[in-house]
């Protein structure tokens, strides 16, 4: 299977079976969260391995929706804008940026792996910063559930190419 393969295959799931994940497959999402590209290699993030039955209750505070608490793990990335690289010139940190490319990377080899997410940004913050424990230096950035799916897609529509792309 190529990128593209991948690519085209990920959805956002919105329903999960009643199984757990592999350690070794959860693994392999998390060794792809490490190999992400950062800037200046800074690796300013953390990621959160939330089991959901232990923290369902406070996960529903953080995003309520049913589907969301059925996968067996939610992951969380969370960014230190300090440790991050910032553009000397216009003095724009990356952070944010940075912590969506991990995201993305653990995202797409879930696909990989037979296992569904969705990308998770419109959430609450602070239960999410209190079940996290987070001190003031981290900041939450996206959210996603992680387990088998048990939902197909939805049908959605895509801008072309040509609507996309400029050629100067």
């Amino acid at each position: 299977m190529t990128v593209l393969d991948i690519i085209e295959k990920r959805y956002s799931v919105r329903g999960y079976e009643d199984r757990p994940v592999e350690d070794e497959k959860l693994q392999q999402v998390l060794k792809a969260a490490q190999l992400a590209p950062t800037g200046v290699n800074s690796q300013a993030f953390k990621i959160y391995v939330i089991d959901t039955k232990k923290h369902e209750q406070k996960l529903r505070e953080v995003y309520d929706n049913d589907w969301f608490v059925e996968a067996p793990i939610v992951l969380a990335v969370v960014s230190k804008a300090n440790d991050a690289w910032t553009r000397p010139w216009d003095l724009e940190n990356l952070n944010e940026i940075d912590a969506t490319i991990v995201m993305d990377h653990m995202i797409l080899t879930a696909t990989e792996l037979g296992l569904g997410t969705c990308y998770i940004g419109a959430f609450h913050e602070r239960p999410l910063i209190e079940l996290l424990d987070l001190s003031e230096e981290y900041h939450p950035v996206l959210l996603t559930p992680l387990g088998y799916p048990d939902a197909k897609p939805r049908e959605t529509t895509r801008k072309s190419i040509e609507e996309l792309v400029e050629y100067i």
